[in-house]
């Protein structure tokens, strides 16, 4: 499995990867009792989680509303807070870990140490919720034992309001913690990317890439934000299956202009028994205007050296084209088996049966079976096979 977390529409925030989370499947009774339990020592929350639409985009909207605050408050009383929840042991190291993040950035661009910083925004009561119920949901659903991959953040820009003043957006502080990531402007000149959200999303990350690698998508959740743009404010977090080795295969070609029909016959028998999946040859013309054949096999790639080798050996071809990690899309498909009488006696013959959304859409004899039941009745194969369709 792999978790794709983007937020190049909207960025992210700790609430609106929590609603996320929720959409996929958090208990968001359990979560309300975390965030508000252990936002205590800085204060009081309450939390509540609703289903929303945010422009076309079902969403579900994490909402921490701050009843009561104590901050800013030293980094170091923080961290001896946490570790005194009584919450799971790697949920406490993991949002630690998140906080730490965010310490450093801002100390670094304030210019003072661990010992001295205060947090003045992310150490309100509502980020303290944001962070640790956020950890919680990703160890519930045992996202920890997957693989994370991140997108560039959408971070908005103009400028916004803190406790230090007007400053651009994204804050000195996003661009601190997200230096090892990737950030995209826009599309909105506002804040899309909390110092939180990007602490989380860097700490539970595997991998940062700039696209959605090939993968199936199994499972979406949406988690809204709190502010309305003109589009969707939602950041998305796709719960996908890896593209299995026998969903890839590689596709080797060469071009052929000496090889006589006799010879072709038997380099397509070859291939096959080489271990291709398939082999067709199609006529073309070449340069200076010299008929050819294109051979064109489709390998799975344990299969990719022995094939390679034997049209080397075969055509002695001097270049071989290969697309490697080709995606093959495939319909649902299954054998079966039946049997048919044919001249009072019983052949057994395999189908193969393709479907589509529940529908069959081909069933199919094998040649291989069609073929001995001729050899071996006298019939005509054309004859054998009309009787077993």
């Amino acid at each position: 499995m792999t978790i794709i977390i983007d937020p190049q529409g909207s960025g992210i925030a700790g609430n609106m990867l929590i609603g996320a989370f929720v959409d996929l499947g958090a208990d968001a009774d359990k979560l309300k009792e975390i965030m508000e339990k252990s936002a205590e020592g800085f204060g009081k929350v309450e939390v509540t989680f609703e289903k929303i639409n945010k422009k076309g985009i079902a969403s579900t909207y994490c909402h921490v509303k701050m009843l009561e605050n104590k901050h800013p408050i030293n980094y170091q009383k923080s961290i001896e807070k946490i570790k005194q929840l009584d919450i799971d042991e790697k949920v406490k190291e993991t949002s630690i870990k998140v906080f730490e993040r965010i310490a450093i950035a801002e100390s670094k661009v304030h210019g003072k140490t661990l010992e001295t910083t205060h947090f003045h925004e992310v150490g309100a009561s509502d980020a303290v919720a944001d962070v640790i119920g956020s950890i919680y949901a990703y160890y519930s659903l045992n996202f920890d034992k997957q693989k994370i991959i991140g997108l560039p953040i959408a971070v908005g820009g103009g400028r916004v309001k803190t406790a230090h003043g007007i400053i651009p957006v994204p804050s000195p502080a996003v661009v601190e913690i997200l230096k090892d990531g990737k950030m995209i402007g826009g599309p909105v000149a506002s804040e899309l990317a909390t110092p939180t959200g990007a602490a989380i999303y860097m700490e539970i990350c595997d991998e940062i890439k700039e696209f959605i690698p090939l993968t199936k998508a199994k499972k979406t959740g949406y988690g809204a934000g709190k502010k309305d743009f003109d589009h969707p404010n939602v950041l998305r977090i796709i719960e996908s299956s890896d593209i299995t080795e026998s969903d890839k295969i590689e596709v080797i070609e060469t071009n052929m202009d000496h090889l006589t029909g006799e010879e072709i016959g038997y380099l397509f028998n070859k291939l096959l028994d080489s271990g291709a999946r398939d082999v067709s040859i199609t006529p073309i013309i070449m340069k200076k205007n010299r008929p050819g054949n294109l051979l064109k096999v489709i390998s799975r790639k344990e299969n990719r050296e022995q094939v390679i080798e034997t049209i080397f050996k075969e055509t002695g071809s001097l270049g071989i084209r290969i697309a490697p990690n080709m995606h093959r899309g495939i319909s649902k498909r299954e054998f079966i088996k039946k049997t048919f009488n044919i001249n009072d006696k019983d052949y057994e013959v395999t189908f193969k049966i393709g479907y589509l959304n529940g529908e069959i859409i081909s069933k199919r004899p094998e040649y291989e079976d069609l073929k001995k039941i001729a050899e071996d009745s006298g019939l005509p194969l054309r004859k054998v096979s009309e009787m077993i369709r």
